[in-house]
């Protein structure tokens, strides 16, 4: 028998001596926003031992009951417990007594007769908060040891970079939030690779279905997702389940999300706002029990002030957010992954991994990589096809690099400020300055600084005997 998962991760108190309203509550809350992890108290004598034997981290309180009184248990839940939020659900419409357990440091207050609907929402607030802050304390602890629970999970994202290490720390932080998750980074930076991670450390037991929405027309991509029933439509002649019901008790994730119409970003916002979706031809809603997790090359912040993205889904998606940096700001990382992409292109060719020069790792570093890590693999696989000796060829590379020179060094001239109430450098020491910058980046290789500067190494020699002799 499949174990049912809890939600939230923490339990959440219910405080009513009132029986059937506390489990028409319990109903309420688990039919409408999946809460589950539930503890219900009658007997308000009870509460305070029951905060010490469960893991609580939000309380719903009614204020008048015998024994103790709601306002006597909020004193003193928030002097014990004061990072527990506590919300009063009282029959009493007085706006007084609200304002008191407001400055008592109730989190809210809500009316049992009034709206459902609000009340749930509050919850659901409630809930993302405390989510939220025991996030960053978790996220906290994490980066004060650098330490990795799950590091097993992560072996396939080749790195020894910290800013991916901080990302994979991050990951292991939100693993159990259920909000979407959205992954920014260029193309080729690996994002599917790091929504798979995601997915992995998150330990759900559903499987991970990816689908890319670029190019999806509404009528597809409402399709894709939400499924149908037999006759919705021409050719319609069975039902088919979504991917949303495919990633059942898993994770969906949506890649190029930058380029989903606007038709089609309104079907998604409601998903995610709602958290329940209606096949096509059908006008019975179903819940969505996954994960979502998005990806986009794009700028959503500027796509959103452009107006091209919408602002409530932008700001729904971006509640966790990474952003994976280029290959050319974590140049650690090329050196593990040239000997990752030689093994894995040997494998496949079915001949001995070749070794390389020294040298090889210093001329590729100085190469700005516009395609990423997609590139960088393409580029070993064939020099590792080419190769016949046991030694890999530096001209493979040494060719590629030429065919797609970096094109960023005319625009960081651009930004080269000098000090207008300082003299001028001289041509001879901006000259030094930038055989010296060379020689660092190409880590005092004459040739690869030769090829950084644009000269050839016979003049770069010239112009360091020039320097030495001055």
């Amino acid at each position: 028998m499949k174990a049912v998962s809890l939600y939230p991760d923490f339990a959440v108190l219910m405080v009513d001596d009132e029986a059937s309203y506390l489990r028409s509550l319990s109903i309420l809350l688990e039919r409408k926003a999946e809460i589950n992890n539930i503890v219900r108290c009658e007997d308000s004598r009870q509460a305070m031992t029951l905060m010490q034997q469960h893991n609580v981290g939000l309380v719903l309180l009614d204020l008048t009951m015998p024994f103790v009184s709601g306002k006597e248990l909020l004193s003193q839940i928030a002097e014990q417990y004061p990072q527990v939020p506590v919300i009063i659900i009282s029959g009493l419409n007085q706006v007084e007594s609200a304002v008191e357990c407001l400055q008592q440091g109730a989190f809210d207050y809500f009316v049992k007769t009034s709206e459902e609907g609000r009340l749930v929402e509050g919850v659901k607030r409630a809930i993302r908060m405390q989510q939220m802050q025991q996030e960053n304390i978790a996220l906290g602890q994490r980066m004060l040891t650098n330490a990795l629970e799950h590091p097993e999970v992560f072996e396939p994202i080749v790195s020894r970079s910290q800013s991916m290490r901080a990302i994979f720390q991050y990951l292991e932080t939100i693993a159990n939030s259920n909000q979407p998750l959205l992954i920014n980074g260029e193309s080729g930076t690996g994002k599917e690779l790091l929504a798979r991670a995601a997915h992995e450390v998150s330990g759900r037991s559903g499987p991970l279905v990816t689908v890319n929405v670029a190019g999806l027309d509404d009528n597809v991509f409402a399709d894709t997702l939400f499924g149908h029933q037999r006759g919705a439509f021409t050719g319609a002649d069975s039902n088919r389940a979504g991917l949303i019901e495919q990633a059942s008790g898993g994770t969906l994730f949506l890649d190029e999300i930058g380029d989903l119409s606007q038709a089609s970003q309104v079907k998604l916002l409601r998903l995610l706002q709602e958290g329940e979706y209606y096949p096509l031809g059908s006008d019975r809603p179903k819940r969505i029990n996954a994960r979502v997790i998005v990806a986009t090359h794009q700028d959503l912040a500027q796509q959103q002030q452009q107006g091209t993205f919408r602002k409530d889904l932008y700001y729904r998606l971006c509640i966790h957010q990474v952003e994976i940096p280029p290959l050319r700001q974590r140049k650690e990382d090329i050196a593990p992954l040239l000997n990752h992409f030689i093994q894995q292109a040997a494998d496949e060719l079915g001949k001995p991994a070749p070794s390389y020069p020294p040298e090889l790792p210093v001329l590729l570093s100085t190469y700005n990589f516009p395609g990423n890590i997609r590139e960088f693999r393409a580029m070993v696989f064939d020099a590792v096809s080419r190769h016949r000796s046991h030694l890999l060829s530096m001209n493979s590379f040494q060719q590629l690099l030429d065919e797609n020179p970096t094109v960023d060094s005319a625009q960081e001239l651009t930004a080269v400020t000098f000090n207008p109430e300082q003299p001028l450098p001289t041509l001879a020491e901006i000259d030094q300055l930038l055989v010296n910058e060379a020689l660092s980046r190409a880590d005092n290789n004459q040739s690869l600084a030769a090829r950084l500067l644009g000269i050839s190494q016979p003049a770069l020699s010239k112009r360091l005997k020039k320097h030495k002799a001055e």
